[in-house]
């Protein structure tokens, strides 16, 4: 099973990864996974995307698929289990004031945080970030898989990894 170590901030979680890769134990596979912030572009690689954004270099021993992209954001998987965040954050959810796309990597990250904080108002519970590893528990990966192709990219190389291992 994997294990996710929450680091913080982005440079922070860089930082770790990059430490991992130096001490890493064998049969263990460290993974950058963080949000990508904004758009990226069909086909780019998510290394090419963190240089170009962060001035991030892939460190050396690194594999291109050691590098995974929530695009743009992790909240916006959510959005790919509308009936989970109706569960999770039950009556007075407003689903409505969510963004409308099935596109769920093309809405920009302000969008995402401000649709769920609209829909959430109202609930008794609303949105913040201490909620959202509970709500990651709670999501159905194949649908979130199914609406973005990064997600898919994340969970193929996590079974070629598990099949290695």
């Amino acid at each position: 099973m994997p294990r996710v170590v929450a680091c913080g901030g982005r440079d922070n979680a860089y930082d770790k990864f990059c430490h991992s890769l130096d001490t890493s134990v064998d049969g263990h596979v460290a993974i950058l996974l963080v949000d990508s912030e904004e758009g990226v572009g069909q086909g780019v690689k998510p290394w090419s995307h963190l240089k170009k954004r962060d001035g991030w270099k892939k460190p050396s021993g690194a594999t291109d698929n050691q590098a995974q992209l929530m695009v743009q954001c992790m909240e916006a998987w959510f959005l790919a289990d509308r009936e989970c965040l109706e569960e999770f954050f039950g009556g007075n959810f407003t689903q409505t004031a969510l963004p409308g796309s099935k596109d769920i990597e093309g809405i920009a990250k302000a969008d995402v945080m401000a649709g769920l904080k609209k829909a959430t108002r109202r609930s008794g519970k609303s949105y913040n970030k201490r909620r959202s590893f509970d709500l990651l528990a709670k999501i159905y990966p194949q649908k979130v898989a199914d609406a973005s192709p990064h997600v898919q990219r994340l969970l193929d190389f996590l079974d070629r990894v598990s099949r290695t291992t």
